[in-house]
């Protein structure tokens, strides 16, 4: 499975990111093991960003994302693609990844 974890730090030992389209990072699993690390393009800016993430996951094959919290839009539109979400509070990356 292919799971993105928004991130406060470039590693599994950051947080869980409090805010989904704004997560300064992704961190991507596949099969739990780290295959890329991505610095949010839509962290700054207008409207859009979790609707410009979410479609950069779709785009990715990501099954599962995993945050602190997802925007009405931004749930939506994983809906749509048929990407599961899960909130994870107060974790670091690799206590949410083991909970995946």
């Amino acid at each position: 499975m292919k799971i993105a974890i928004a991130s406060s730090g470039k590693d599994e030992s950051a947080q869980v990111s409090p805010v989904s389209g704004r997560a300064e990072f992704y961190l991507i699993y596949e099969d739990k093991k780290l295959i890329e690390t991505i610095s949010n393009p839509f962290q700054h800016g207008g409207g859009g960003a979790g609707i410009g993430v979410a479609q950069m996951f779709a785009n990715k094959g990501v099954e599962l994302v995993i945050s602190g919290k997802f925007g009405p839009n931004m749930t939506a539109f994983l809906d749509e693609k048929k990407i599961k979400y899960k909130i994870a509070y107060n974790k670091t990356v690799k206590e949410a990844l083991e909970e995946a």
